[in-house]
């Protein structure tokens, strides 16, 4: 840990090993900061630590925590040389969220697979090009190396190094004890906001984003795209391969299913979001939310239309909004 560390980046996975120490595993949690001094979490409560990079030796698993300071600014050298004594000796090193930051800086992912919070991933792997970024995961092993995704995905990190550790059922038992689910569905794609990634760098791409969030119900076939860029639709669709890796189609298709996701969390229905964000069918956007998301726009709806639940009255008036 360090100053300004995510207080549940540490607590989330803390409670899980904790947990399974209940149901007969073995864990012991030691806190280490870079110099042995408590450290102020990034909500203000600060916490005691048990000492520095040396008071456990020989540590068997390693987190690193995450925190908002290091997407935006250089990892100090005296917390990356405390990653590196302390990793040397481990026999797996994991990250949360941002943490993935300090074992970049610490060189623990060249040539690796790694992943971090959906909202800088992109920063990530434009830092530290020699890691394989992915943007979608919840959380990835490569090897004994293992980074997960934003703040609550350490949980889901946890709860994968105890299922090695002490099998499914025991780790079934902890998910349920801490009411999360012990392998979630999809990707953190499914939690990020709409239309929030970074824009094409090339002007006539952001120009095919501000034609199809201004109509998304219009055709936006290759050639109309074309057309109204006063492009060939073979210059424009080298444009889409070379900046963004993927076809005019796709990606047309992909700011729809923004916008889709957007009109589900407003509370439209699955068929309204189809037709308002220019989808043929509802079948089309189901089949987007399975690849995508792997669940249905129902499903999404669900989990993050509210945060509240519906009460009812004892008084003979049925249903009432909670």
């Amino acid at each position: 840990m360090y100053d300004g560390v995510k207080l549940l980046d540490v607590a989330g996975p803390a409670d899980v090993f904790a947990e399974a120490n209940r149901l007969g595993a073995g864990y012991r949690v030691v806190l280490v900061s870079p110099t042995g001094a408590d450290v102020t979490t990034s909500v203000g409560i600060r916490i005691a630590v048990d000492g520095g990079p040396d008071f456990t030796p020989e540590p068997r698993t390693f987190l690193i925590a995450g925190g908002d300071i290091y997407p935006g600014a250089t990892v100090p050298g005296e917390l990356v040389d405390a990653v590196r004594a302390v990793s040397v000796h481990a026999q797996r090193v994991a990250s949360i969220c941002t943490g993935a930051f300090i074992l970049a800086a610490a060189g623990l992912l060249d040539g690796k697979r790694a992943t971090t919070h959906w909202k800088v991933a992109h920063t990530l792997a434009s830092r530290y090009p020699q890691t394989q970024v992915d943007p979608d995961a919840i959380y990835v092993r490569d090897g004994t190396t293992y980074t997960s995704a934003g703040v609550s995905a350490g949980i889901d990190l946890a709860l994968a190094l105890v299922e090695e550790d002490h099998g499914p059922d025991l780790t079934r038992e902890v998910a349920r004890a801490l009411v999360v689910y012990l392998q979630r569905a999809g990707g953190q794609s499914q939690f990020s906001a709409p239309l929030q990634g970074s824009p094409p760098h090339t002007p006539a791409l952001r120009r095919v984003v501000d034609l199809v969030t201004a109509d998304p119900s219009a055709s936006h076939s290759l050639t109309g795209l074309a057309d109204h860029l006063n492009l060939s639709a073979r210059h424009l669709t080298r444009l889409f391969r070379d900046e963004l890796s993927t076809t005019p189609a796709r990606y047309v298709e992909s700011i729809r299913f923004d916008i889709a996701k957007a009109f589900l969390d407003q509370g439209y229905t699955a068929t309204q979001a189809a037709d308002r964000a220019g989808f043929p069918s509802y079948e089309s956007l189901r089949r987007v939310f399975a690849r995508e998301l792997e669940m249905t726009p129902a499903a999404y709806q669900r989990r993050f239309r509210t945060a509240r639940r519906s009460d009812t009255t004892t008084d003979g008036a049925g249903p009432t909004p909670g």
